[in-house]
């Protein structure tokens, strides 16, 4: 399948995520980090991008970054040939570091942007077994946590040039360590409840997060960049792309499989509903199999595949399922 386009614009503000091949780690001490970080800040300066925030995991990277110049592609290539390089050196190893392309998201700003950084700072608290810890130790463990820029933004370290606070600490009331000790709170106030709604919102969309205006925008904007290109390939193999996002192929779906969203994330033998959204994801909303997967939370491009190959396997002759799926191709093709 041919690579997806970019949307790529001026003053653009985009989640951006790298994740090691085969869920490798990328980092395998601070050295690494530390490169990395210095890398991103030469990237970021040469390229003029604005860093809001970053967040290092052992096997994948969150960037929150604005796009002065309308170039994310150029940025984000400079910032991975030049740390695989180093990484496959020190390493002593050849090859790909990253799996397949880096991920890009386009995101709507005021607070869909300050509920994006509170969901990136939060992910060292949530991963592994630090998810099951007591909030005491959960709250510890972020304050206490190097490799992203939460310390700098809620006043627990001092601040680094390499990120542009301005624009998120400008949504919190007060001054200067009012506004960092506001944000503190802001963040913290995730560790205990967890906004499902939006944390779906960041799996299941395709190519922006922010309303549906806004979404419906970014599609807009990829519909436009396909027909400028002079790669007709992509047209014919994204033509059903844009009749439907993800969020309302998900939507309908669950209303005609009887499943709610979180159990399109779950793995289960005996309700078709996930497999059936994952074909539909494909059909309809343009999604290739590791953006399905992402989307589904399921490990590789190819488990979806053979899902799908599954799915039309039972399809075949089972008619209870047959007309569920006819039912969400109606509604689809409306």
């Amino acid at each position: 399948m041919a690579r997806k386009l970019r949307i790529q614009f001026k003053g653009a503000i985009y989640h951006l995520t790298i994740r090691g091949i085969e869920r490798r780690n990328i980092f395998r001490d601070d050295h690494d980090r530390l490169r990395f970080l210095a890398q991103l800040a030469e990237a970021g300066a040469e390229s003029g991008v604005r860093l809001y925030l970053y967040c290092l995991m052992n096997n994948h990277a969150h960037l929150l970054a604005e796009t002065p110049r309308a170039n994310v592609s150029a940025f984000m290539h400079r910032l991975q040939t030049a740390y695989t390089v180093y990484f496959n050196r020190k390493h002593q190893r050849v090859g790909h570091l990253v799996q397949g392309r880096f991920s890009s998201k386009l995101v709507q700003g005021d607070q869909y942007l300050l509920n994006l950084s509170r969901y990136i700072h939060l992910n060292p608290v949530f991963a592994g077994i630090m998810a099951a810890k007591p909030l005491k130790t959960r709250r510890q463990f972020l304050r206490n946590y190097r490799w992203s820029s939460y310390r700098g933004y809620a006043g627990l370290s001092s601040v680094e040039d390499i990120v542009d606070r301005t624009a998120l600490l400008s949504m919190m009331p007060g001054k200067g360590e009012q506004q960092r000790k506001a944000y503190r709170t802001f963040v913290e106030s995730g560790l205990a409840t967890t906004d499902e709604e939006f944390r779906n919102l960041v799996h299941q969309s395709p190519l922006a997060i922010g309303n549906p205006s806004f979404q419906e925008q970014a599609q807009q904007r990829y519909a436009h960049a396909l027909r400028e290109t002079s790669r007709p390939e992509d047209v014919a193999l994204r033509r059903l792309a844009f009749a439907h996002n993800a969020t309302s192929v998900i939507q309908i779906t669950c209303e005609e499989a009887g499943a709610t969203p979180q159990q399109l994330t779950q793995r289960s033998y005996r309700q078709p509903a996930r497999a059936i959204a994952m074909w539909a994801l494909g059909k309809y909303a343009g999604l290739s199999q590791r953006e399905i997967a992402e989307t589904l939370q399921v490990k590789t491009g190819a488990a979806v595949c053979q899902a799908i190959r599954r799915l039309k396997m039972s399809a075949a002759t089972d008619h209870q399922l047959q007309a569920v799926m006819r039912q969400i191709e109606r509604r689809l093709v409306q």
